[in-house]
C-alpha cells in the first residue's frame, strides 16, 4: 500500500479527486516538470493504474487503445509547451471514432504566456475543431498572489490579475474549476469522445502534503434517453415494409453491440441484404462480409441492379471506396443513419438521422414489422456471392507468394477467441477481402484512417485486454510508429506481423505512373529497412519469412506461449503485389 501523499497545489488535488470520483483509472503520463503536481497525485494513489510513456504521440495512441478496449475514459498527462501538440493525431482519431480521452495538459500561469518564456505556447482551445469540450482552468489564488509585480507585464495583464484577486476570490476560482472539470469529463462519459482540460500551475511544483486541502463536488452526468419519435418510427416502418430492395451497410462497430435475435430477423427478410466490413464485428451466414469482392467486378448495369430503395447505415466510417462510389452514383431513394451523435452524409442523400443506438432502434423497430416484402433481391446477390467465393479460392491456390497470399495464410492462422488490430492503408483493404472467424474481435483506427499510431493503439488495447492480441501492419506504418515499442507494458502474448514490401504498396494499386524514380521516391517511398534491430533494442523475439513454406513454418509456433512478445516480418515482392491484387477482381468475375 502506497503512503498517501498529495500535491500541495489545490488545483492539482481537485483534478485528481474528480478523476477518481468519475472512475478514470488508467493514467498515461509523459515526463515533464510543469505536470509534476498531477504526476505526484496520480502515482501516489493505488486507485490509479499509471503508465509512463515518453513519446507523447505514442502515449496518446496507447491511451486510445486502452479506451477502445475498456470503452471508458482514459487520461493523458503532459507538461506545458509542444508536448500536448503531439497528442493531436490521437485526439483527432478519438473525435472521429467516438473514443473517450481526457487530456490533462499542464500550463504556465497567464503572466508567463507570450513573453518569450520557455516551454510556453497558446494552449487554450488548442484542439478547438476536434474536441467535445475545452476546459480552461484558473490558477489558484494562493499561487497567483505570490507573483512579483515586476513579472506582471504588460500593464493590462497586471490590471487583470489585480481585478481577479479583488473580485474572483479563491472560492469562486475553485467553483469555476470544479464546474469546468465536471463538465468536461461528463461529456467524455456521455458522448464518448475527447475532452481537453488545460491546467495552469505556478512554482513551486513539487511540494507535497499529507492531507487534502480541498474536497471537490462530483457532479454526476445527466444522461438523456434518446427515444425514436413515434411519427418517424411509423413512417420508417411503413416505408420499410413497402420497399422490395433494402440495403443495410455497417461500418466500424463494437463486438456484441447488436442482439443476435435482431440479426436473425434481418437475415430472414428476402428484400434485405446486409453488407458488413471487417471492422463491423457482425456475423451471419447470409450477410455479405467482403463488399469489394461483390462490387468490384460489376458492370454499370449490374451496379444499378444493386441500387437499394432504402439504405440503412450504422457504425463508424466505411473502408470500401467501391461501395461509396456505387451509392453516390446510384443513390437510394432514402438513406437512414442510426447514431446517437452524428450522421455523416457519406452518399450525399441522407434523408433521416435517427438519434439513438442501433440496439435501441432495432428493438423498437423490428417488432412493428408485420410482414416482409416478397423479393428476390437477397437471393440474386447471394448467388453472386457464392460464385465470387469459389473464384476467390481458385485464385488463392493459383497465385505465387505475395501480399494477397500472405493475408490468406495469416488470417487463417489467427487464434480463436482473440483480438486482431489492423493497420491502415493496404493492410485493412486486404483484410476486407477475406472472411474472418467470428470469434475474433477486429479493430482499426478508421476515424482519420491515418497510418500514425496504429502500433501504439494495438499495444494499449493489448495491455488492457484479457484476450491475446495480434497486430497486422504494413512496413511504412510500422516504422513510422516505431517508438510504440519503447514501452515497458507490452504483454508477452502480444504479436506483431509486419508485411514488408519495401514501400507504400497502396500507391501501386492506385492509378498513376509507376516504376519511375519520382514514383519510387516520393509516392511509394522505397526503403531497405527491417525490424530486426528494433526488436533487439526493445526486447521482442524476431522471426522472418520470405516464402510460403517459411511463413507456414513460422506460424506453427508463432502464437505459442513465450517469455517475450514476438514480431514476424514477412518480405513480399514489391513489383508483383499490385498486379496480383488488380487481376483478382477480373478473375473472380
Amino acid at each position: 500500500m502506497k503512503l498517501m501523499t498529495y500535491p500541495k497545489i489545490p488545483l492539482a488535488q481537485t483534478v485528481i479527486q474528480l478523476c477518481k470520483s468519475k472512475s478514470i483509472k488508467h493514467i498515461i503520463i509523459s515526463p515533464g516538470s510543469r505536470n509534476a503536481p498531477l504526476t505526484i497525485g496520480f502515482t501516489h494513489d493505488d486507485f490509479f493504474k499509471c503508465y509512463s510513456i515518453v513519446d507523447e504521440r505514442c502515449a496518446a495512441f496507447f491511451a486510445l487503445g486502452i479506451a477502445q478496449q475498456t470503452t471508458a475514459p482514459t487520461a493523458l498527462v503532459c507538461t506545458s509547451g509542444s508536448a500536448l501538440l503531439n497528442y493531436y493525431p490521437a485526439v483527432a482519431e478519438a473525435f472521429y471514432s467516438d473514443i473517450p480521452l481526457v487530456v490533462l495538459s499542464a500550463d504556465r500561469p497567464k503572466h508567463l504566456i507570450g513573453i518569450g518564456d520557455g516551454q510556453t505556447i497558446n494552449q487554450k482551445n488548442v484542439y478547438e475543431s476536434h474536441i467535445l469540450y475545452s476546459a480552461n482552468l484558473k490558477l489558484d489564488l494562493n499561487d497567483e498572489k505570490n507573483v512579483p509585480i515586476s513579472e506582471e507585464l504588460p500593464i493590462i495583464k497586471s490590471i487583470e490579475n489585480k481585478l481577479e484577486r479583488f473580485l474572483g476570490l479563491q472560492k469562486d476560482i475553485q467553483e469555476h474549476n470544479e464546474h469546468e472539470i465536471n463538465t468536461a469529463i461528463n461529456l467524455a462519459l456521455l458522448k464518448n469522445g475527447p475532452v481537453h482540460i488545460n491546467i495552469p500551475f505556478d512554482e513551486p511544483l513539487y511540494e507535497r502534503v499529507a492531507e487534502l486541502s480541498v474536497h471537490p463536488e462530483n457532479t454526476a452526468p445527466k444522461e438523456k434517453n434518446k427515444i425514436v419519435d413515434s411519427l418517424v418510427l411509423k413512417e420508417c416502418v411503413e416505408d420499410w415494409m413497402a420497399a422490395s430492395k433494402k440495403m443495410i451497410l455497417v461500418g466500424v462497430n463494437y463486438p456484441d453491440d447488436i442482439d443476435e435475435t435482431f440479426l436473425e430477423e434481418l437475415a430472414e427478410d428476402d428484400s434485405v441484404i446486409v453488407f458488413t466490413e471487417t471492422t463491423s464485428n457482425l456475423h451471419h451466414k447470409s450477410f455479405f462480409p467482403s463488399i469489394d469482392q461483390i462490387i468490384a467486378p460489376l458492370s454499370e448495369d449490374e451496379q444499378k441492379d444493386l441500387q437499394p430503395e432504402i439504405l440503412l447505415t450504422f457504425g463508424g466510417l466505411i473502408v470500401s471506396k467501391k461501395i461509396k462510389a456505387l451509392l453516390r452514383k446510384f443513390k437510394p431513394k432514402a438513406h437512414w443513419h442510426i447514431d446517437e451523435k452524428k450522421a455523416n452524409d457519406t452518399f450525399f442523400c441522407l434523408s433521416q438521422h435517427i438519434e439513438t443506438s442501433p440496439q435501441h432502434f432495432f428493438e423498437t423497430f423490428l417488432p412493428q414489422l408485420t410482414h416482409h416484402k416478397k423479393s428476390d433481391y437477397k437471393e440474386f446477390w447471394t448467388k453472386i456471392k457464392k460464385h465470387r467465393l469459389k473464384r476467390h479460392e481458385t485464385y488463392i491456390n493459383e497465385i505465387p507468394f505475395s501480399d494477397f497470399k500472405v493475408f490468406d495464410i495469416v488470417l487463417k492462422a489467427l487464434p480463436k477467441q482473440s483480438v486482431l488490430q489492423v493497420g491502415n492503408s493496404s493492410t485493412i483493404r486486404y483484410t476486407q477481402l477475406f472472411k474472418m472467424n467470428k470469434t475474433i474481435d477486429i479493430f482499426c483506427n478508421r476515424g482519420t484512417s491515418g497510418i500514425d499510431g496504429s502500433t501504439s493503439t494495438a499495444i494499449g488495447f493489448a495491455v488492457a485486454s484479457e484476450k491475446r492480441a495480434t497486430f497486422i501492419t504494413g512496413d511504412l506504418s510500422f516504422f513510422y510508429d516505431s517508438n510504440a515499442l519503447w514501452n515497458n507494458y507490452v504483454p508477452n502474448n502480444f504479436r506483431i506481423i509486419v508485411l514488408n514490401n519495401q514501400g507504400g504498396g497502396i500507391f501501386r494499386i492506385l492509378s498513376g505512373h509507376k516504376n519511375t524514380e519520382n514514383f519510387d521516391t516520393y509516392f511509394e517511398t522505397q526503403h531497405n529497412l527491417n525490424a530486426k534491430h528494433l526488436c533487439d533494442m526493445f526486447g521482442f523475439e524476431y522471426e522472418t519469412a520470405a516464402s510460403e513454406k517459411e511463413l507456414s513454418s513460422a506460424l506453427e509456433t508463432f502464437f505459442e506461449t513465450s517469455e517475450k512478445p514476438k514480431l514476424l516480418e514477412i518480405f513480399t515482392p514489391t513489383r508483383l503485389n499490385d498486379s496480383i491484387l488488380l487481376e483478382y477482381f477480373n478473375f473472380i468475375q
